[in-house]
């Protein structure tokens, strides 16, 4: 599997980019990712529709957007561009506005990428290393943070034994935002010992419905559980996908620990 600083090259890094609105975000990230040969210009467009058909979930923790849609013909291969905005914008979400990050995601498939996420998610959750990045004064240095700070291990973290449990994180696509909380939740599982009784599975909207019967609880947005309905689980709302303790007290009701 493709490591972070494979996916995230230096050119498909800027810091410091005006943007007048939440579309002109996208634009730029998209852009970058059509300069790096990872796409065609055609997914810029497609991100930006699946922000106004499905909401702004993929705004997935305070001042983070993580933007994308899903794997299609616009895609030419895996991979990731980082903007940081000049002045926060607002993309519509109720508790994690305004936006002042923008990483947008080109997937192949929904597999191809997973342990790349997996080790953004665990930086940005990290205050220091967040810290670090937000203050990266050019391109090279931001790359040389995630570089150094991801560790860049491969590969499926092992389980003692068969999970007895599953919990869906949901998000459109499947192949971005539910990673990121597949990722904490199963670092809430790890410090509990639960990691060889439960399992986690990112999936998106569609798959969810017909999954819900094998699983215990969904974990999502606000915009996906308003679009998934009535599914015969306990679905439950996450506001900061990178948030531990957000996690953890989800998993205690979920539970009733």
């Amino acid at each position: 599997m493709a490591a972070l600083s494979d996916l995230l090259p230096v050119a498909a890094v800027r810091l410091d980019v005006p943007a007048a609105d939440w579309r002109e975000a996208i634009r730029i990230a998209g852009a970058l990712l059509t300069e790096t040969g990872a796409t065609t210009g055609t997914y810029t467009a497609e991100m930006i529709r699946n922000a106004e058909e499905n909401g702004p979930y993929f705004v997935l923790a305070p001042g983070l957007a993580f933007a994308h849609a899903r794997p299609s013909p616009a895609v030419l291969r895996t991979g990731l561009s980082w903007v940081r905005l000049e002045r926060p914008v607002e993309f519509g979400h109720a508790a994690n506005d305004p936006v002042h990050l923008v990483v947008a995601l080109a997937a192949e498939n929904s597999g191809a990428h997973t342990t790349a996420m997996a080790a953004l998610a665990k930086l940005l959750a990290d205050p220091e290393t967040a810290r670090s990045l937000q203050e990266a004064a050019d391109p090279e240095a931001l790359h040389t943070v995630l570089a150094g700070a991801a560790g860049e291990r491969q590969g499926e973290r092992a389980r003692s034994g068969p999970a007895v449990h599953k919990i869906l994180t949901v998000c459109g696509n499947g192949v971005g935002t539910s990673l990121f909380l597949k990722n904490t939740l199963e670092q809430v599982l790890d410090r509990w010992g639960w990691s060889s009784h439960v399992t986690v599975e990112a999936t998106d909207t569609i798959s969810a419905r017909g999954k819900a019967a094998e699983a215990v609880a969904i974990l999502t947005s606000r915009e996906i559980a308003g679009t998934l309905g009535e599914v015969g689980v306990p679905v439950t709302v996450v506001e900061d996908f990178t948030s531990g303790p957000e996690v953890d007290r989800a998993l205690r009701a979920l539970y009733d620990v």
